[in-house]
């Protein structure tokens, strides 16, 4: 009998959230869930990670292939693509001819987001299986570090983003005014959909995951910037650093307590 996933904690908690204007743009709203934030999460792939398939822990969460969110998105994997060399991707034999496949849902929407990162054998053909002399994980990821990028200009949306969730929408508010509200939170297992519920295993919600020395606000720096702006991100550091001070009326169930992650004051930021 296969041995049970770590544990992960209700869904249901109380969290903490702070609102606030883009210092770079009046129109543009944040409101980010200092909860999960200032949280202990790190991917723990390859160390822990249980992965969202049962009996394929070595997959993580890359067994179902990603999905591109639109056109920008297709292109800058399409060139990382053309970067890679046999030592960074396992299947690149396999792959070459072929790397994307159709959604084939019902409901799929046509364009970039119809298409999704080849399933082989199980899994995205992205990831190297255990035992490439190269090792474990996503070539595209490998790549990036071996070249000297950061992977989220090389991964997916969907892969470099993860675990943290963005949403948008414009808002009038009742003096007429309208403006873009960026929320930004955990990716948990409603992220997903109906069937996040039926993961194996899901990381933002397992004690297994929160292990960084640091906050997910900082060891997240370089993601949280190109979601919101510099100058947002900045700000919500800001205002992290002094929720932390303060301390946490409502801080993440998955994380030790009392939390141990504290943000660096007099540490240059950069």
């Amino acid at each position: 009998m296969p041995d049970a996933p770590p544990p992960e904690v209700a869904l249901d908690f109380p969290r903490e959230w702070v609102e606030f204007s883009d210092p770079a743009d009046p129109e543009h709203v944040v409101r980010a869930d200092l909860t999960w934030l200032t949280s202990a999460w790190t991917c723990v792939f390859g160390r822990g990670c249980a992965g969202v398939v049962e009996g394929r822990p070595d997959d993580g969460c890359c067994s179902h292939g990603a999905f591109f969110t639109d056109e920008d998105d297709l292109a800058r994997v399409t060139a990382a693509v053309a970067d890679l060399d046999a030592t960074d991707w396992q299947l690149a034999a396999t792959g070459r001819g072929g790397w994307t496949e159709e959604d084939d849902a019902d409901d799929a929407e046509e364009g970039p987001r119809s298409l999704r990162t080849r399933v082989v054998d199980g899994a995205c053909v992205f990831l190297n299986r255990p035992g490439f002399p190269g090792g474990g994980g996503c070539a595209l990821h490998r790549m990036a570090l071996r070249t000297g990028l950061h992977p989220l200009t090389t991964k997916p949306d969907v892969c470099w983003q993860l675990p943290v969730r963005r949403e948008q929408e414009h808002v009038e508010r009742a003096d007429g005014t309208r403006v873009l509200v960026s929320t930004v939170g955990e990716f948990d297992r409603r992220g997903w959909g109906p069937g996040g519920q039926d993961l194996h295993w899901w990381c933002t919600g397992s004690p297994t995951a929160h292990v960084a020395p640091e906050p997910l606000v900082e060891t997240y720096a370089a993601e949280l910037t190109a979601l919101l702006g510099a100058p947002a991100y900045e700000e919500l550091r800001r205002l992290a650093e002094a929720r932390l001070d303060q301390g946490l009326v409502a801080p993440h169930p998955a994380s030790p307590r009392p939390v141990p992650v504290e943000l660096l004051r007099h540490r240059p930021h950069g």
